[in-house]
């Protein structure tokens, strides 16, 4: 059955490769861009089974009219897909002030406003799917990477607050991690003017293995986009989508080792309790 879908950022990347997948196998996509005629190759193609509008997800006025414009086009869209996002690297010190403004209003407010608009349409045609891509770094964290993963770990807490307030309206929630993956990631990165005094820290260890190669990318593109189709097709796909054998193993490493510390903790936690209670 033809399904239709919304897709925020795809241009590039894991976008782009769901949009062409999706419009091989016969759906139709509303695929959102900042740079105009990335996908006049794909328009060529597929003719009217692709929708191009050109969108900041930073202008929330812009984000609703573009939401709402698409479900009056198309009539119903079964999911949504938030993609857009980029990485800002470097030291927490390092950032600029514009540079953590803009992370955060593309990544985590933009990411929300793409939810909210989506959400009355959803519930109106009686429910739908929202795919909202965050990371393996939605649950662990690298040096040089602070404001990224600040981005992505509050999605996650927003998606995982939204995803049960909108259960009874038959609104669900898909949360994509994937590890490092052979994207244009690396290449659209923000960074900023390094420090000197961090060269022999954790941040200047993972600024070389950036740099010079060495930090492992082990993830295919094109086997994330094929998982992440699959799962927004399955009948009740899991909360979250771990992608890649480094989120696997970091994911599953960093929950670990949480569980063992807080179980540690035990005694204290119930320590602070009222007396009676």
């Amino acid at each position: 059955m033809q399904r239709t879908w919304f897709i925020t950022g795809a241009s590039a990347g894991l976008g782009r490769l769901m949009t062409e997948k999706l419009l091989e196998r016969g759906d139709r996509v509303v695929g959102t861009l900042r740079r105009a005629g990335a996908l006049n190759d794909l328009v060529e193609r597929y003719g009217d089974h692709l929708r191009i509008v050109t969108l900041d997800v930073t202008d929330t006025a812009a984000v609703r009219a573009t939401i709402e414009g698409a479900f009056r086009a198309m009539g119903r869209i079964d999911v949504i897909v938030s993609n857009a996002g980029y990485g800002l690297f470097g030291a927490a010190e390092e950032v600029s002030d514009a540079q953590i403004d803009r992370q955060i209003a593309t990544n985590l407010t933009g990411s929300i406003q793409v939810i909210r608009a989506s959400l009355p349409h959803l519930r109106d045609q009686g429910g739908g799917r929202i795919m909202q891509v965050s990371s393996e770094g939605g649950q662990i964290a690298y040096p040089n990477f602070s404001v990224y993963h600040a981005t992505k770990w509050g999605i996650e807490g927003f998606v995982e607050a939204v995803a049960q307030e909108v259960t009874p309206f038959g609104i669900d929630f898909i949360l994509v991690e994937p590890g490092p993956t052979a994207t244009s990631f690396a290449s659209t990165m923000d960074d900023a003017v390094p420090m000197q005094i961090y060269d022999d820290t954790p941040a200047g260890a993972v600024r070389r293995g950036v740099f010079d190669g060495s930090f492992a990318i082990k993830g295919d593109a094109a086997k994330c986009a094929d998982a992440m189709i699959a799962a927004a097709d399955a009948e009740r796909p899991a909360l979250r989508l771990a992608l890649g054998s480094t989120a696997y193993a970091s994911i599953t490493t960093a929950l670990a080792d949480r569980l063992q510390k807080i179980e540690q903790q035990r005694e204290v936690a119930m320590s602070a309790d009222r007396s009676g209670d």
